[in-house]
């Protein structure tokens, strides 16, 4: 391994499989229309549980997966190898020595379809039709190991599990193995399947879920008065990181910098945030002390903004608490109002999205404000895009989970 250095990281593959496209383009057009990707669901079990509706991918897996190879994936791990191929397709499939690669794709559940579809078999057919594939279908770590066997890499392949900022911690951590030495290009994003009756019947019981039945594509309102809670969503992000010099030498396009991260955690509740978001506020000003970027740099921040009345509000003492009482400068952004919560797959498709912000120059919109809360004291952007400033600027997005985990990253334009 090399010796420890303090490279600069830089994106330079994206990748996306959510409820607005099914690849990156798709579902950034559709994320500045203002688009919803929320809709009713028509399982046989929909009527059978409180909330009616979720945030499915647009495409199918099947659409674009072989079905022999889909057949031995959990529905996680398919929406990871598709955006993977992506994101490694972008960044223009680096020639790299399979030591000096790495996987990062992590997941706040796993498996869960798989978990419980096989113990269905199990009950109704026996022991000996459960399927091979089935403990590989259903464990964390299935789909960073599905990429890291596809892109043969050997510097480490890893499944960070932090409930809705595994996305997030997952790239920081990819982040540390290149600045570590211990890799040149990680693979790095998150994925999340967990649209049954089960999870949304346990999330619906904590009353955390959105019951408009009647309205779902106005469910995710972040910041609206009358919001009741989030909206389930699934899919993956992922994007390919690699070193400054690393990158540059074989000539590659590069998105932005990913300059820093923050880690903290509440010690406050296993759901509830801390109320006066102490630790969020924790995570931001070390991502901007990792990261060498001042305050006044942030012109533009993707919230985690979950849609809870608690949580949003928690959210925004915190960052008001990390870069000052004046953000009239920060275009903040709430994309789950579209794309739903995508638990830990929601940071890293919040990382593309804050990635593309700051390439383009736009910050995205947030839709579904009708009554905007007088308790959010931000400059939050709605219903249209804005454009960003010219010259060298940053952004952050914020990832926060049950268990009182906070990640913020901070990427700087290039």
């Amino acid at each position: 391994m090399s010796a420890p250095t303090h490279r600069k990281v830089v994106v330079t593959g994206l990748g996306a499989f959510t409820p607005l496209g099914g690849d990156v383009a798709s579902t950034w057009a559709a994320l500045l229309a203002g688009k919803s990707g929320v809709r009713t669901l028509t399982h046989d079990w929909t009527e059978t549980i409180p909330v009616h509706f979720a945030a499915e991918t647009a495409v199918d897996p099947s659409e674009v997966m072989d079905r022999v190879e889909a057949r031995k994936l959990d529905r996680a791990e398919q929406f990871a190898l598709i955006a993977a191929r992506e994101a490694w397709k972008d960044a223009g499939a680096p020639e790299i020595h399979t030591e000096r690669l790495g996987v990062v794709i992590a997941s706040g559940i796993g498996g869960i379809l798989s978990l419980i579809g096989s113990y269905d078999v199990y009950l109704e057919k026996g022991a000996r039709r459960v399927s091979p594939h089935t403990v590989p279908m259903l464990m964390p770590n299935g789909p960073a190991a599905a990429v890291g066997l596809e892109l043969k890499a050997q510097a480490g392949v890893h499944t960070p599990v932090s409930a809705c900022a595994s996305g997030s911690e997952g790239l920081g951590y990819a982040m540390e193995m290149i600045r570590s030495g211990r890799a040149d290009v990680v693979v790095a994003g998150g994925t999340e399947a967990g649209v049954h009756p089960l999870p949304m019947a346990g999330f619906a019981a904590m009353m955390a879920l959105s019951t408009r039945n009647d309205a779902p594509e106005k469910a995710s309102r972040p910041y609206d008065k009358d919001r009741d809670g989030f909206v389930l969503g699934e899919g993956a992000g992922v994007v390919v990181l690699e070193s400054e010099e690393f990158a540059k030498a074989r000539g590659a396009r590069i998105y932005a910098e990913l300059a820093g991260q923050g880690i903290t955690s509440d010690g406050y509740h296993i759901a509830a945030p801390d109320p006066e978001g102490r630790g969020a506020a924790r995570a931001m000003k070390l991502a901007l002390v990792d990261g060498g970027v001042a305050a006044s740099e942030v012109v533009h921040l993707n919230a985690h903004a979950t849609s809870t009345p608690a949580g949003d509000i928690a959210e925004s003492l915190a960052i008001r608490g990390a870069l000052g009482a004046d953000t009239d400068h920060v275009a903040v952004s709430a994309t789950k109002s579209m794309t739903g919560h995508l638990l830990g797959g929601a940071g890293a498709i919040e990382s593309v999205f804050t990635i593309l912000a700051l390439h383009h120059r736009i910050a995205p919109p947030t839709i579904n404000i009708e009554n905007f809360d007088d308790d959010i004291k931000l400059d939050v952007v709605r219903d249209q895009p804005r454009a960003l400033p010219e010259g060298s600027i940053a952004a952050l997005n914020n990832s926060f989970g049950f268990g009182g985990h906070n990640v913020a990253l901070v990427f700087r334009s290039v």
